[in-house]
């Protein structure tokens, strides 16, 4: 994540967070937890989170894919959204974080919701393309930037006609305009955002976002 060199986003967020995002011991602590494990602070913000709840309930989302777990922040605004019988499935390459992620799920008493799938996400995804799963209802991406095109193709298997994807970090604290290539990240990023161009299966924008995170953005992506 990016150093937020203006004071005023962060004031804006705090302000906002006060009113519309009450404190909540559970998303605390999970933050608290991954503070102490030494992790950088990648989690979405208050806000976002609650966009993403919010988004996830609009859509009606019973079936919820992730990729990129981290410490499990987002993980729990998504299970949050699911009605009885939901299910989230997110992926997580790191043992650390799934362990840790599991002891949030277990405390913030979602561990019937969700289920952490571990190792790298494309293979994960693989799997689940090969057993044939049901399709899923709200995917959100936010996982290794370098192998979003190939995430791309990968969740729209996994997709169906309605399905919501939304894809973190399309702006990379403006960066995206870097078409020098030297770095992987914004490559990664840039190829999956032309690959989203006219794309026959999906109508697509992007917002960008600042705040406590700094300068940023999502991709959102509608399948037909």
């Amino acid at each position: 994540m990016y150093e937020n060199e203006n004071p005023v986003f962060d004031n804006v967020d705090a302000y906002l967070e006060e009113r519309l995002t009450p404190p909540d011991e559970t998303l605390e602590l999970t933050l608290n937890r991954q503070d102490e494990a030494g992790l950088p602070p990648m989690a979405v913000s208050p806000l976002q989170g609650a966009f993403l709840n919010i988004l996830a309930k609009s859509v009606g989302a019973r079936r919820i894919l992730e990729l990129g777990t981290f410490a499990g922040y987002s993980t729990i605004w998504l299970a949050r959204a699911l009605p009885e019988g939901g299910k989230v499935i997110t992926l997580e390459l790191q043992d650390v974080n799934a362990d840790l992620s599991q002891r949030n799920f277990d405390d913030a008493g979602l561990a019937d919701r969700i289920e952490i799938r571990r190792g790298p996400a494309e293979k994960s995804l693989n799997i689940l393309i090969n057993d044939g799963v049901k399709p899923f209802d709200f995917i959100f991406l936010d996982a290794d930037k370098i192998r979003y095109p190939t995430y791309l193709d990968q969740i729209l298997m996994l997709s169906r006609p309605g399905t919501l994807i939304i894809a973190d970090n399309v702006i990379r604290n403006g960066r995206i305009l870097d078409d020098s290539g030297k770095d992987p990240s914004i490559r990664g990023v840039r190829t999956f955002l032309d690959m989203l161009k006219d794309h026959p299966q999906l109508d697509c924008t992007a917002l960008q976002t600042m705040g406590c995170k700094g300068y940023d953005g999502f991709a959102m992506m509608y399948v037909r």
